[in-house]
C-alpha cells in the first residue's frame, strides 16, 4: 500500500513537472502495485498515449488513444496490435481509419500484412474495402499476394491494382500467378476496360480463352491488341485468333494481313485446321504460296496448300504426284471422301498400301489397286490382297490380269507378280494371267520362264490345256517340260513336245515306254526316218518278240550295235533268213568275230551255200571250225563239209561224207586224216550201208591195231557179216603189220562159218607162227 500510494504520488507530480521522466519511470517498469487505469488517464493527458495504452485495457479507452498515430512510434504500435485480441485489433484498425484514413492507412497497413493470418485476410479486405480505401487494399494485398495461396487475395489485388491504376503490377501477377480464378479474373477485366488490354492478353493467352479475348477485342475496336498479342505476346496463339476472327465474321483482308504480319513461331496445322473448321481454307492460299515459293519444306504448309487445290480443283493430282513435302497419310484421309482416286494418288505417293488398298475396296477402284500392286513388288502385301478371307479378292484379280499386267514393260513387276499368285496358291488364276501376258501380243510373249510356267501350271490345274499351250507356244524348255508331263502321266502332251523340237529319240521313246503303241512309233519312225528313232523301235520290237520287225528297223537304223540281242532273238526264233540280212549290215559296220561266225551259220541255215562259199573263200575271222562243228551237230552236213573242207578238218570231212553217202570221198578223207577213229567210223558207216568194199579198205587200217580188232569183229558179227568179216581179215593177213591177234581171230571166224578153210588155215597159221617166230 505504501508503494502503491508513493507511485502514485511521484508519477502525479512527474506527469504534471516533467512527463518525460514520468515515462522513463514508467519505463523501468519500478513499481507494479498502482491503479494502471488512473494512471493511463494521467498518461493520456500528458500526451503519454504509447504509456497510456499499454495501462488501458477497456477498448473504449484504447480506441481513443490509438487513433492519434502520429503520437506513437510506428513500431511500436505495430507490435502493440499483436497484444489485442482479434476483435479488438479490428475494432482498433476501424477506429483508426475512421478518425483520419489518410494519416492512419500506412499503419493500419502495416498492421494488417503482418497480423492477418491472425485477423483473417478476409476480413482486412472488407475492413479496407468498407472504407473505399484501395490504395490500402493494393498495399495490404501488395505484401502477402507473393506468399499467398489464396484465389481471393490474388483475386483482390488485381482488382486493386486496377484501380489505383497499377496496370504493371495487374500485369505481373496475371503472368506469375497461379492461384487466381482465370475465368472470374477475366471477367473483371473485360469489365473494367482498362486503358491497356495486355492483362486481359495475358489471363486469356494463359488460360486458353483466346476465342473470348478475340470477340472482346474485335466488339470494343480494339483490333490493334489483336495484332499486339500474336505479333508481341504469343504468335503461336495465331491459329486460335485467326479462327476467332473469322467467326466474328472480320474481312478476309484483315486477317491476310495479320497472318502476314506475324514472324513468330507457330503451328502451321493449328492455323489449317481453324481455318478449315469454318471452311475458309483458300484464304491461306496466298500465304502458303508464299511460303512454298521461299523454301519452306513444312509438311503442314504443302498439306494446307494440297487441301485448297483439291477443293478448288486446280490440278490436284499433279501436285499431288509432284509435291515431295506434304503428309500422304493426312491428304489422303482428307480425299478419301471427297475424291477417292485423289486419296489413292496421295497415299501411293506417301507408300500408305493399307489404307489404299482400304479405299480402293471401298470404291471398287480395283483398277488402281492393281496397278499399285504390280508396280509395288511387295510379297507382304500381295499375301495380304490374295488372303482367301478377302471378300475384293476375285475383282482384283481380274484387274490384275486384265489391265496392270498387260500395262508393264518391266519383267520384275511380272515375275514378283507371278511369284504372289504362286505364294498364294492360286494355279487357275495364274494361268489366266500368264494367258493374258503369253498368249496376246505383249512384251513378254517370248519369255521363256513364263513360257515354261504357263504350261507347268496347266499340268498340275488344268492339265487339258496343255496341249494347247505346248502347241501356240515356242520358246519354252521343251525337254524339261516334256519329262515333267511325263510324270504327271500326260503321255501325249509329251510326245507333242517331243515332236514339234524335233527330240525324236524322246518322242518314239514315249511312244514305245508310255503309250505302249509300237504300230504308232513305226508310223513315226517312217515319218522321220531318223536312225535313233529306228534303233530306239528295234530295241522295242525286239523285246516284244518281233524279231523280223525289229530286223528291219536296225538295218533301217544302220545300227549294229545291238548284235548279240539280234542274234539271240532270231536263234530263238528260227529266223536265220532275216539274221543273214541285218548280220551282212552289221559286218559292214563291226569288225567282229562273232557276227561273221554267226553270218557264216546263217548261211548253212538257209542253204545259201553259195554265199557261204564266196564268204569263206574270202577273207573273213569267223570260226569256221565252230561253226562247221554246229552245223554237224544240227544235220547240216553239205555246208559242214564246205566248212570242214576249208579249214581241212579231214576226220570231220570223213564223218560228214559218210552221212552225205558219199562213201568213197568219206574214204579219201580218211585216209588223209589217217586217225583210227576216223577209219573206224567211216568203216561203220560204210557196213551199215552195205558198201563192203569200202569198208574192207577201211577196216584194212583198223585191224592192224589189236586194241582196235575185237570190236571191229563184234561190230560185223553183230550184223550178221560174217562172210564179209572173214574176206576182211583174209585180205589184211597180207599186210605188212598183221599180227598174230588176225590170225587167230580168223581161224575163230572158219571155225565157226567156213569150217572146211580151217584146216588149210591153220596150216598155214602154223608156217606163219614159224616163221614170225624166227
Amino acid at each position: 500500500e505504501n508503494e502503491r500510494v508513493l507511485f502514485y504520488q511521484t508519477s502525479r507530480d512527474e506527469l504534471d513537472e516533467c512527463p518525460t521522466g514520468a515515462d522513463a519511470i514508467l519505463g523501468n517498469q519500478m513499481f507494479t502495485h498502482y491503479d494502471r487505469a488512473h494512471i493511463a488517464q494521467l498518461c493520456e493527458q500528458a500526451q503519454l498515449l504509447q504509456r497510456a495504452l499499454e495501462h488501458y485495457t477497456d477498448i473504449f479507452d484504447i480506441k481513443r488513444a490509438i487513433v492519434h498515430t502520429h503520437l506513437l512510434k510506428p513500431e511500436w504500435l505495430v507490435e502493440y496490435f499483436g497484444s489485442l485480441s482479434v476483435d479488438d485489433s479490428l475494432e482498433c484498425l476501424k477506429a483508426m481509419l475512421t478518425a483520419n484514413l489518410r494519416q492512419n492507412l500506412q499503419i493500419c497497413v502495416q498492421v494488417a500484412g503482418k497480423y492477418h493470418e491472425q485477423l483473417g485476410t478476409t476480413k482486412l479486405i472488407e475492413l479496407f474495402e468498407s472504407f473505399k480505401s484501395f490504395e490500402g487494399l493494393f498495399y495490404f494485398l501488395g505484401s502477402i499476394v507473393n506468399f499467398s495461396q489464396e484465389a481471393e487475395v490474388h483475386f483482390r489485388y488485381i482488382q486493386a491494382a486496377c484501380k489505383t491504376g497499377q496496370i504493371k503490377e495487374v500485369e505481373r501477377i496475371c503472368r506469375e500467378s497461379s492461384c487466381y480464378d482465370p475465368e472470374r479474373v477475366k471477367n473483371f477485366l473485360k469489365e473494367a476496360k482498362l486503358a491497356d488490354q495486355l492483362p486481359l492478353i495475358i489471363v486469356c493467352d494463359r488460360f486458353n480463352f483466346v476465342h473470348d479475348l478475340v470477340m472482346y477485342l474485335y466488339k470494343n475496336n480494339l483490333q490493334k491488341y489483336i495484332e499486339i498479342y500474336v505479333q508481341k505476346v504469343n504468335p503461336s496463339r495465331l491459329p486460335a485468333v485467326v479462327g476467332g476472327l473469322l467467326d466474328v465474321d472480320c474481312a478476309e483482308d484483315i486477317v491476310k494481313n495479320l497472318i502476314l504480319t506475324v514472324r513468330g513461331q507457330f503451328s502451321t496445322d493449328e492455323l489449317v485446321e481453324e481455318v478449315e473448321k469454318r471452311n475458309r481454307l483458300k484464304l491461306l492460299m496466298p500465304w502458303l504460296e508464299g511460303r512454298v515459293h521461299e523454301g519452306v519444306n513444312e509438311p503442314a504448309t504443302h498439306n494446307a496448300l494440297a487441301k485448297i487445290y483439291i477443293d478448288s480443283n486446280n490440278n490436284p493430282e499433279r501436285f499431288l504426284r509432284e509435291n515431295q513435302f506434304y503428309d500422304s497419310e493426312v491428304i489422303g484421309k482428307y480425299c478419301e471422301k471427297r475424291d477417292p482416286h485423289l486419296a489413292c494418288v496421295s497415299y501411293e505417293r506417301g507408300g500408305c498400301d493399307m489404307e489404299l488398298i482400304r479405299v480402293c475396296n471401298a470404291n471398287s477402284l480395283f483398277k488402281y489397286a492393281a496397278r499399285h500392286l504390280v508396280r509395288k513388288r511387295d510379297q507382304a502385301l500381295w499375301e495380304h490382297v490374295l488372303n482367301p478371307d478377302n471378300t475384293f479378292r476375285r475383282p482384283l484379280i481380274d484387274q490384275v490380269v486384265q489391265t496392270a499386267l498387260s500395262e508393264t514393260q518391266d519383267a520384275d513387276d511380272v515375275s514378283t507378280t507371278v511369284r504372289a499368285f504362286m505364294a498364294a496358291d492360286l494355279p487357275n488364276e495364274l494361268i489366266e494371267l500368264l494367258e493374258k501376258i503369253v498368249l496376246e501380243n505383249s512384251v513378254f510373249s517370248d519369255h521363256r520362264n513364263l513360257q515354261n510356267l504357263l504350261i507347268l501350271t496347266a499340268v498340275k490345274a488344268d492339265p487339258t490345256r496343255v496341249m494347247e499351250y505346248i502347241t501356240r507356244l515356242d520358246n519354252y524348255d521343251a525337254p524339261d517340260i516334256a519329262n515333267i508331263a511325263i510324270t504327271n502321266q500326260l503321255f501325249e502332251e509329251a510326245f507333242a513336245i517331243f515332236k514339234k523340237f524335233d527330240v525324236n529319240t524322246s518322242a518314239v521313246q514315249v511312244l514305245i515306254e508310255h503309250v505302249k503303241n509300237l504300230d504308232r512309233a513305226y508310223e513315226f519312225a517312217e515319218r522321220c526316218n531318223d536312225p535313233t528313232v529306228w534303233s530306239e523301235l528295234a530295241r522295242a520290237q525286239l523285246s516284244s518278240g518281233a524279231v523280223k520287225e525289229a530286223i528291219d528297223s536296225y538295218i533301217k537304223a544302220d545300227d549294229p550295235s545291238a548284235y548279240l540281242d539280234v542274234i539271240e532273238a532270231a536263234r530263238a526264233n528260227d529266223g536265220y533268213e532275216d539274221m543273214v540280212r541285218y548280220l551282212q549290215m552289221a559286218r559292214k559296220k563291226a569288225r567282229e568275230a562273232i557276227i561273221e561266225t554267226e553270218l557264216v551259220f546263217a548261211y548253212a541255215k538257209v542253204n545259201r551255200l553259195a554265199d557261204l562259199e564266196e564268204f569263206i573263200s574270202s577273207p573273213n575271222i569267223a570260226q569256221i571250225q565252230q561253226v562247221g562243228d554246229r552245223c554237224y551237230d544240227e544235220g547240216l552236213y553239205e555246208p559242214a563239209r564246205i566248212l570242214y573242207n576249208n579249214v581241212s578238218n579231214y576226220a570231220r570231212l570223213a564223218s560228214t561224207l559218210v552221212h552225205l553217202g558219199e562213201y568213197q570221198a568219206a574214204v579219201d578223207g580218211a585216209r588223209k586224216a589217217n586217225s583210227t577213229k576216223t577209219w573206224k567210223e567211216v568203216c561203220f558207216a560204210c557196213v551199215e550201208a552195205g558198201e563192203f568194199r569200202m569198208a574192207q579198205m577201211c577196216g584194212l587200217h583198223i585191224v592192224v591195231h589189236a586194241d582196235e580188232l575185237e570190236e571191229l569183229i563184234n561190230f560185223y558179227q553183230s550184223r550178221g557179216f560174217f562172210q564179209e568179216l572173214i574176206q576182211l581179215l583174209e585180205a589184211a593177213l597180207g599186210l605188212e603189220r598183221a599180227h598174230m591177234g588176225m590170225f587167230t581171230e580168223l581161224a575163230i571166224l572158219y571155225s565157226k562159218y567156213n569150217t572146211p578153210k580151217m584146216r588149210e588155215h591153220l596150216e598155214l597159221f602154223c608156217l606163219v607162227s614159224t616163221f614170225l617166230r624166227y
